[in-house]
């Protein structure tokens, strides 16, 4: 019995120490934020990478969501002669919950597993020591400008996503459904409400605060060699994919519950 207990019991214990870690890491980085200096190179360096580079993939990602919702939707409603809930069902699946966390994984394919490799491999090569030895703190210089970045520029990412999203679901629903141009957008616009939209940017802010973090963080913490570098780039991306979905249910608590 007490053989099976330290079996459990190490593992949350252990996961209990991480946590711990990983919030001290987080109030850390937060308290530079209201201490000079200011690297807005690297914040302008991070807004670029994250946002402008990541539209292709956002962008295609919403297209081709909201084309296979709005089939998907029509498939189902047509059992019952709903056709008509059509553009609403499409609207508020993509706004609520599709458009912000497909954005919120792609960016935590894409830029998570990109910073936790960065910084992984700058401490691997001694280079995060080096800034050290210039009297330049790597959670101002390397951590405080990507997590600030993400914060800002995924909310208008997942505003994007959310719209191209929409037009993917139009764009079945005209040339493949039968639905009348007008009278789809009308529906899908006029049915969704100024919560909804609220909701869909706070959770991208949300989502891109935990990329990036868990990105630097893993990155700050890997190991050493290659091997150090691959593990914390996958433990980064594995991570970050969790926290969002976890994050996604309680936002969703917050902001719909009866």
């Amino acid at each position: 019995m007490i053989r099976l207990l330290a079996r459990i019991g190490a593992p949350a214990l252990g996961l209990l120490a991480v946590t711990g870690r990983l919030a001290i890491f987080t109030a850390r980085t937060l308290s530079h934020l209201a201490r000079p200096p200011f690297h807005g190179r690297e914040l302008g360096r991070a807004l670029f990478q994250i946002g402008w580079l990541s539209l292709p993939v956002v962008g295609f990602t919403a297209l081709f969501t909201g084309g296979a919702l709005a089939l998907q939707i029509y498939a189902g409603s047509d059992r019952f002669g709903a056709q008509e809930a059509v553009p609403q069902i499409v609207a508020i699946g993509m706004v609520r919950e599709l458009g912000p966390v497909l954005v919120g994984l792609m960016v935590a394919a894409r830029v998570t597993s990109s910073i936790a490799a960065e910084i992984a491999t700058m401490k691997v090569t001694e280079q995060i020591d080096a800034l050290v030895t210039l009297s330049t703190h790597p959670l101002k210089y390397l951590v405080l400008p990507r997590v600030l970045a993400a914060t800002l520029v995924v909310p208008a990412l997942v505003a994007v996503g959310d719209v191209i999203g929409i037009m993917g679901g139009w764009i079945v629903a005209t040339e493949r459904l039968g639905y009348v141009s007008g009278p789809y957008l009308r529906s899908s616009l006029d049915f969704l409400e100024r919560v909804d939209w609220i909701s869909s940017l706070v959770k991208g802010g949300v989502f891109g605060f935990l990329c990036a973090l868990l990105g630097c963080w893993f990155g700050m913490t890997s190991g050493r060699g290659a091997m150090g570098v691959g593990r914390a780039t996958k433990g980064a991306v594995v991570a970050a994919a969790i926290a969002i979905l976890a994050a996604n249910l309680l936002l969703t608590e917050a902001f719909f519950a009866a």
